[in-house]
């Protein structure tokens, strides 16, 4: 074994955990300077590989040796087996995103279709997370309006429910919504279906979404043909129009193995930082879909680390493992992902990475749409990042900026007649939001909540705190000051935040922006600028404005829901958030809570005695 040889940058600390690290499985992480994670790993054995961190001439890539001079001090976390060390790490990656690692980008937002199977009546619906809640989960997806489309075409084909709201095995005693006389609910709430029937026509429609429409067919086929020789003749109708529908989805489906099997196909390309990983679904010898998805992989990652990564942390939330998976390259510790996938579909799962033939020939396809994906993707962002710098240089140009406003901020208002006013800030870096800068307000202004004195309040709050922060040396997001402000709203609003800026001793050049003409007020000029309507440098100003108005108003939804929501079961001592939606979805409204005999009260379940008494009492004496 080489010396040790540990940089001069990291700490005798280092020196000394290098000494006690076990030889067990684990995973580690590499943190810096700044206490923050910049490289989660997993290892067979913690002490071989992370020493060899460490040792001299055993960087075999120019990005492990620019993570090793990050380092200043790393933890471990000891597993019982690979497996769990595998797991472990594609959650701390999730988790902490650190830079040296290549990862999913946005996974979090990746929507499902969620099938509620724990309930009596299941529904269906598209969300952003997984729960341990019974229900049934297909995905991810990466295209939502897809994934929309998806939903919609089996809210047609299948009479599902759409609404929420709690129906036991006896149904109730409403009457059918306008979706059961339209054809698009049956109605389970009116008991116009069995629940056996229901559940029958939830497990068709999980065939379609499992890619099954063969095997659902046959099943359509020879009801159509029962019910036609039972003279049941609107049914036979109903199942035919099923058939067809499905038929018209399977005819687009190209057929790439007649061995009936399940495969996920997979190919990469790759760009500065940038990967997409293309995968092909491929459900009973055909192709039902793909999705691609991009990941952040900093240069000198090879392409075995691509896919690695990619299937390490894809399958930690995908809702279906197929039998096979095809590869253009071996992932690292090959036989430790097979079984982690083995476990988790409870049958053997093979990676191969074919080498001729016609399997060859599909990763080969696979691939060359993953390079067709990046390059759109590259082109779209090239041309983009060109207008908002041109935008920038128009903007420069216009109102006769010394230099480019390369962070601009814009402030918007929104109330109600001054109830629940708010305030938003949002922040554009180099002519693209920058969310992480956002802020939102409660206007504090009682007296007199005109839009100038909320606008007064906004621009104080951000500007004094910002100056606050400077005097002490910090860094946070109020130090920063920008090089253009944008106000939404005309001279009044202009002038507000003008005055505000004189009296903290700021000179940041502000516009106002005014909706009904898109005319742009400067400080000290009587007359608005109107900009040609196809600059990019007004697009820009758009934009801005719309994001200020559109986090403010999002913000002003909320804090009004959250009071409109509020009811009398809010002040009764035992009754929270959670308890109270019990009650309303139990019984089905406040007024009906209102109603209900103790007796009723003490037969929810899940409802203390004590609390249903507290409960009845409270209401009955209001």
């Amino acid at each position: 074994m080489a010396t040790m040889d540990v940089s001069e940058s990291a700490s005798t600390n280092i020196k000394e955990k290098l000494k006690l690290l076990p030889t067990k499985p684990g995973v580690y992480l590499m943190k810096n300077e700044s206490d923050e994670v910049i490289y989660v790993g997993k290892a067979v054995s913690l002490r071989n590989r992370v020493r060899s961190y460490f040792q001299a001439g055993r960087h075999s890539s120019p990005k492990v040796a620019a993570l090793v001079d990050h380092v200043a001090d790393f933890e471990y976390i000891v597993t019982d087996s690979e497996v769990e060390a595998l797991i472990l790490e594609c959650n701390l990656i999730k988790e902490h995103t650190p830079w040296y690692n290549i990862r999913l980008k946005d996974d979090k937002a990746y929507p499902y279709v969620k099938v509620t199977l724990q309930e009596t009546f299941p529904r269906v619906a598209i969300v952003r997370r997984m729960q341990k809640d019974g229900s049934r989960y297909f995905g991810p997806y990466t295209n939502v309006q897809a994934v929309r489309q998806t939903v919609s075409f089996l809210q047609r084909l299948f009479p599902i429910r759409t609404c929420k709201r709690q129906i036991g095995s006896e149904g109730t005693s409403d009457r059918p919504c306008l979706n059961y006389h339209i054809r698009r609910c049956s109605a389970p709430c009116a008991k116009k279906t069995t629940q056996e029937e229901y559940r029958s026509m939830i497990e068709e429609m999980m065939l379609v979404l499992e890619g099954r429409h063969e095997r659902l067919l046959r099943e359509l086929e020879q009801r159509m043909q029962a019910a036609a020789l039972e003279l049941r003749f609107e049914e036979a109708a109903k199942v035919r129009d099923q058939i067809q529908a499905l038929t018209a989805v399977v005819e687009k489906q190209k057929i790439v193995s007649f061995d009936n099997v399940d495969q996920d196909i997979m190919g990469y390309a790759r760009a500065g930082g940038v990967a997409c990983v293309q995968v092909f679904f491929v459900r009973s010898g055909k192709i039902i879909g793909n999705e691609h998805f991009f990941l952040e992989a900093p240069s000198g990652e090879t392409g075995q680390e691509i896919i690695t990564a990619f299937v390490e942390q894809y399958y930690t939330t995908a809702t279906f493992i197929p039998k096979e998976l095809l590869l253009p390259e071996a992932v690292l510790d090959e036989d430790v992902v097979t079984r982690w996938l083995t476990a988790q579909k409870g049958s053997r799962v093979y990676l191969r990475v074919p080498q001729r033939g016609e399997k060859k020939r599909l990763v080969e396809m696979v691939e060359q749409n993953a390079e067709l994906v990046l390059r759109e993707r590259l082109t779209r962002q090239e041309r983009e990042r060109s207008r908002r710098q041109e935008g920038l240089r128009e903007l420069q140009s216009y109102l006769g900026l010394d230099e480019l406003p390369l962070r601009i901020e814009a402030f918007d208002i929104s109330n109600i007649q001054g109830t629940e006013a708010v305030g938003s800030m949002v922040v554009f870096l180099e002519g693209e939001p920058a969310p992480q800068g956002y802020r939102r307000f409660k206007i504090r202004t009682k007296d007199t909540p005109d839009d100038y004195t909320m606008m007064r309040e906004l621009v104080y709050r951000r500007f004094a705190r910002g100056l606050k922060e400077r005097e002490a040396g910090g860094e946070g997001g109020f130090a920063k000051m920008p090089q253009l402000v944008l106000i939404d709203g005309g001279k009044g609003q202009l002038n507000a935040a003008r005055q505000v800026m004189a009296e903290l001793g700021l000179d940041i050049f502000t516009l106002g922006l005014a909706e009904r003409l898109e005319e742009i007020y400067l400080d000290n000029q009587k007359d608005p600028v109107l900009l040609p309507r196809d600059s990019q440098a007004l697009y820009l100003l758009q934009h801005l404005r719309d994001e200020a108005h559109r986090f403010a108003l999002t913000y002003h939804r909320q804090l009004r829901a959250k009071r409109t929501t509020r009811s009398v079961l809010d002040e009764i001592p035992g009754v929270g958030p959670k308890r109270k939606k019990q009650l309303i979805r139990h019984f089905g409204s406040v007024q009906a809570v209102r109603e209900a005999s103790l007796e009723e009260l003490k037969a929810m379940p899940g409802l203390p005695q004590v609390v249903a008494e507290r409960i009845h009492q409270e209401l009955r004496t209001e």
